[in-house]
């Protein structure tokens, strides 16, 4: 799927591609390579063998920023989950919907190994997928990270709310990792979905890998909506898996049922307000630069919900979905918009082009990216999960003078 620029409709993430569909490479310079939400690359087996070998290792590494809040270590996990109750929607034929989950989550004390940010597979297949090339396609999987695998979960029992994190459309649940243990680090239990299918590569425990089938058919009409749909069921899911009876995780029970949102980026975004609608469990929810597909009933979505954009989302502009959907929060909400920057500005992406040799478009550069959108993020959650007051969403902040808070009804933001 192709998006020329200036005559695009608005894609899966929310933003155009800048330079339209081409073939990437180092000289490039552009972070475009990684926010394509199409899907161009030639068709590939749904699964293949995942000690497939990738190219020898180089020196420099990506790295992601230390946490900065709470000062606690953060532990990490994962989790393989099926679904027996319904087939796959995208792969017919497999009988039920199988998800891998990362969880990250304050632990007992600091040491042993740093997780993995994904396999050398899921890092190559990424890469292919995005046309990157050029640089060892197992460099991803050895990008550094500051949560410690399977480390003993810290808290008293019902103690610590959980945040669902969503990725965009062919990214991994990785790439939200800097938000993720900055969260974690705060005091929350997060987990990170993969959506099967939907992504350039899920590794399942027995060593199969999902492939983007989904991407064959993200340009058929409706297909926004279909990819809501089925990931406000994965979360439901999840949710029913990590709280109350069955629970599968040993930290369950440190988890707070009753304080539990939904953060994701892109299509991640927009599922946050499908799942909303699902499932009364999910408190609050923040879209991240993402269109949205579910339609909010007349009577409205009382419960607490921030958009945070760049500027392709600022009110009055080409995607009107957040005008619409705007009207119809009734409960507490907050428009932010950050117009200098990209659509990837509230991933990791940015944090990995310089290893990449890509250059990162918009004048917010990586490191403040991921600092503004932590604390964003961090301070949504701590009010409405926590009762914590947060001036930061109330008006302009000195600090972060990069962010805007908006008045939709008069289409000024400041």
């Amino acid at each position: 799927m192709s998006h020329a620029v200036g005559s695009a409709p608005v894609p899966r993430g929310g933003l155009p591609a800048a330079s339209g569909l081409v073939a990437f490479s180092m000289t490039a310079l552009s972070l475009t390579a990684l926010s394509l939400t199409g899907c161009s690359t030639p068709a590939l087996p749904r699964s293949v063998p995942a000690a497939a070998s990738a190219r020898p290792s180089a020196t420099g590494v990506p790295v992601i920023p230390a946490p900065t809040a709470g000062g606690r270590p953060v532990g990490t996990t994962t989790l393989y989950l099926k679904d027996a109750s319904r087939p796959d929607p995208w792969v017919p034929e497999a009988e039920a919907r199988e998800l891998m989950v990362t969880l990250w989550y304050p632990a007992r004390v600091s040491g042993g190994r740093r997780a993995s940010y994904m396999t050398a597979k899921e890092s190559e297949l990424t890469l292919r997928g995005k046309k990157v090339t050029g640089v060892p396609y197992d460099l991803l999987s050895r990008t550094r990270t500051n949560a410690y695998q399977d480390a003993k979960p810290a808290g008293r029992r019902a103690g610590l709310p959980l945040v669902v994190l969503s990725p965009g459309f062919t990214m991994p649940r990785g790439t939200l990792t800097a938000l993720a243990e900055e969260l974690a680090a705060g005091g929350y239990v997060v987990a990170g979905v993969d959506h099967a299918y939907e992504n350039y590569a899920t590794t399942f425990p027995d060593g199969r890998v999902a492939e983007c089938v989904a991407c064959d058919s993200d340009s058929d009409p409706g297909f926004g909506t279909k990819v809501v749909g089925v990931r406000a069921a994965d979360v439901s899911f999840v949710l029913d898996r990590l709280t109350g009876r069955g629970a599968k995780w040993e930290g369950s029970t440190l988890i707070d049922a009753s304080r539990i949102a939904m953060v994701g980026h892109s299509i991640g975004g927009a599922s946050a307000v499908a799942a909303m609608l699902k499932d009364p469990r999910i408190r609050g929810g923040i879209d991240m630069d993402g269109t949205t597909y579910a339609r909010i009933p007349k009577r409205g979505l009382s419960r607490p919900f921030m958009f945070m954009g760049s500027a392709g989302h600022a009110p009055g502009g080409r995607d009107n979905s957040w005008d619409r959907d705007w009207r119809l929060l009734t409960g507490w909400k907050r428009w932010v918009v950050l117009p200098g920057a990209d659509h990837q500005s509230f991933t990791d992406v940015p944090l990995l082009a310089g290893a990449l040799g890509l250059g990162v478009p918009g004048t917010v550069s990586a490191a403040r990216g991921a600092e503004i959108t932590r604390a964003y993020v961090r301070a949504f959650l701590d009010l409405h999960l926590r009762g914590e007051p947060r001036p930061l969403l109330d008006k302009p902040s000195s600090r972060y003078p990069e962010a805007e808070l908006c008045a939709p009804d008069t289409k000024v933001c400041g």
